[in-house]
């Protein structure tokens, strides 16, 4: 649910549909890393993530080689080094078997839509951002990035994508795009799914290049989420509070059959205080200054 390495669970994913990804042990150095990424074929820009964590947490694109060193002084555990999926669309496709049956189902698609702004040919970038809700709550962080730019106009019509990391928390937008799941897109999912050894239960943050490539399986899975995950179509602007608690109640319910089925078949449940250990350890890597 939590404290699992994200780059381990991403090897089970099979390998056509991986990007190119490398785990960074720390302690390390600014060279190693470049020297590293060179041999496998990785250059920049390039997406820096932790080995651990969730909703976004220290997820980076690195353009730069500064970059590199300004994210090493932050870091406190291993983490991720994976190629830029430089595809248009972004999805959470969350996928279920129970593994008494012989196939599964897709029950939540989320699409996502990028923190970004609209110029007029009149506004600068500060005033474009500090004017748009969801980018001024990220005025902290944006400030930073976009230092060199906020005094700019941005021509009238000219889409800026401020933020290309896919998290609620970083500004982006969740949709519900159920309106895609059909027999073909459960049955690539399905098929994809069985080639994870025990996998019954999570979500597919991934990309592609059309919806027809989406409903065929032919993606670049960026992570896979088990339990902790949420299917977050809920999310989509205007949604019911009612409906997106029935959501998660059918959610639960599903979460907790595939768990006893398993335990039926033998496999252990996490005990407390096992999950108790690793809560605490996963909020002492998240927490500021550690």
């Amino acid at each position: 649910m939590m404290g699992e390495s994200k780059y381990e669970v991403l090897q089970l994913v099979p390998h056509a549909l991986q990007p190119k990804t490398i785990i960074i042990r720390l302690p390390t150095t600014v060279t190693n890393i470049t020297d590293t990424m060179r041999e496998a074929g990785l250059t920049l820009p390039i997406i820096f993530k932790p080995d651990l964590g969730e909703r976004g947490w220290m997820v980076r694109r690195i353009k730069i080689e500064q970059d590199i060193e300004q994210y090493l002084k932050e870091i406190k555990i291993d983490f991720i080094v994976q190629e830029l999926v430089d595809l248009p669309l972004e999805f959470g496709v969350y996928y279920v078997r129970f593994p008494s049956q012989q196939t599964g189902f897709v029950n939540s698609i989320t699409g996502k839509e990028f923190l970004s702004v609209t110029g007029d040919g009149r506004k600068t970038l500060q005033q474009l951002i500090l004017e748009k809700d969801r980018a001024k709550i990220q005025w902290d962080t944006l400030s930073m990035g976009y230092a060199d730019r906020l005094s700019e106009i941005i021509p009238a019509g000219k889409k800026l994508e401020l933020v290309s990391i896919g998290n609620h928390c970083l500004g982006t937008t969740f949709l519900n795009y159920n309106h895609l799941i059909n027999e073909k897109l459960n049955a690539s999912f399905d098929a994809i799914s069985k080639q994870i050894h025990g996998f019954y239960f999570g979500r597919y943050d991934l990309r592609c290049a059309s919806l027809e490539d989406l409903e065929n399986g032919k993606v670049k899975i960026m992570e896979l989420n088990g339990c902790g995950a949420e299917p977050a179509h809920i999310y989509h602007p205007g949604s019911s509070l009612i409906k997106a608690m029935g959501v998660l109640i059918t959610h639960w319910r599903n979460l907790y059959r595939v768990s006893k089925e398993n335990h039926e078949r033998g496999v252990p449940y996490l005990s407390l205080q096992e999950g108790k250990q690793i809560y605490k350890r996963v909020r002492k890597v998240m927490s500021p200054g550690v």
